[in-house]
């Protein structure tokens, strides 16, 4: 049996960052944000909701959908390069509050690609039967990495969580390929120090082509085709990067998921967040074939191919 997705959930603050309100606080416009990114809003996080809050919420959600309960999960993983603190890490702090007791804990750092690096990292230890439940979370505060003065980020991302509960499924089912991969030389080019700053001309250039290559890659390790894929879900961070990956993939545009308009970047969480919105929405249906892929700053990549179902 393979591993795959047993439950899933979300959270994203209630509070909506509009074009318009960025319009006021910068020279920017509502129509260069919608155009160049796809963005319309964004979730923003009150001071007093931090990264281990989000991750908590999301995560009660994906265990309740399990249908399994928190005493259930021997490892959790959460995936974010905006924790509360440097340490202790966000997986301990929801172990303790989801009351978590048998779970081991750890954090995982490859920014947007956080969430793909933790299912795999689940995937093997599922496989291997060492575990039977791991609870992975993407999850990210990224408005207290961002500089509001620099209109070329300031736009772009959002907060939010997302997690799934990783177990075996049914045979057939779960995880069919994956690739994750770094290029630590493209750090410069996405990186914080005080706040988040990027080179968006060259992250830009390395998405497109790294999203589609890895995304046929992973169909490709599948041993499918392309028109045997039935959704794609790319990391949330242009609209243009994303169609590139659809293009590249040739599926229609209902094929391919969009949630960049409502919540923006959120990093880490934007993939899962994604399917959550889609399984919510009925675009993915028991049997279908899943592709998740995404980029990050590191520079980090990585892709999922999956026959949805438990």
């Amino acid at each position: 049996m393979s591993a795959g997705l047993l439950g899933v959930g979300k959270f994203v603050p209630s509070y909506i960052m509009t074009n318009e309100e960025l319009e006021n606080r910068m020279d920017t416009s509502d129509e260069w944000i919608r155009t160049m990114t796809g963005i319309e809003e964004r979730r923003i996080a009150d001071d007093d909701t931090n990264t281990s809050h989000m991750a908590y919420y999301a995560a009660q959600n994906a265990i309740e959908d399990a249908g399994i309960t928190a005493e259930d999960i021997d490892l959790i993983l959460v995936a974010t390069v905006t924790p509360d603190r440097p340490f202790p890490a966000v997986s301990t702090m929801i172990q303790h509050k989801l009351g978590a007791k048998n779970a081991a804990a750890m954090d995982i750092s490859a920014a947007c690609s956080g969430f793909m690096y933790g299912i795999i990292t689940a995937q093997q230890f599922i496989e291997t039967n060492a575990y039977e439940h791991i609870l992975v979370v993407g999850v990210e505060k990224l408005s207290k990495i961002t500089d509001w003065d620099d209109r070329n980020t300031a736009v772009l991302f959002g907060d939010g969580a997302g997690a799934a509960v990783v177990g075996k499924v049914s045979e057939g089912r779960g995880i069919l390929s994956f690739e994750l991969g770094a290029d630590g030389s493209g750090g410069k080019y996405l990186y914080q120090d005080d706040y988040l700053h990027m080179n968006g001309r060259e992250v830009f250039k390395f998405a497109v082509r790294q999203m589609g290559l890895s995304a046929e890659n992973v169909i490709e390790k599948a041993g499918l085709t392309k028109d045997e894929v039935d959704y794609l879900i790319p990391h949330q961070a242009n609209i243009r990067i994303m169609e590139s990956s659809r293009e590249k993939l040739e599926l229609p545009i209902e094929k391919m998921s969009k949630t960049i308009h409502k919540y923006g970047n959120t990093s880490a969480a934007s993939i899962p967040i994604s399917l959550v919105d889609d399984l919510i929405d009925g675009k993915i249906k028991d049997d279908d074939v899943v592709v998740f892929v995404g980029f990050g700053g590191g520079l980090t990549w990585g892709a999922i191919c999956l026959r949805w179902g438990r």
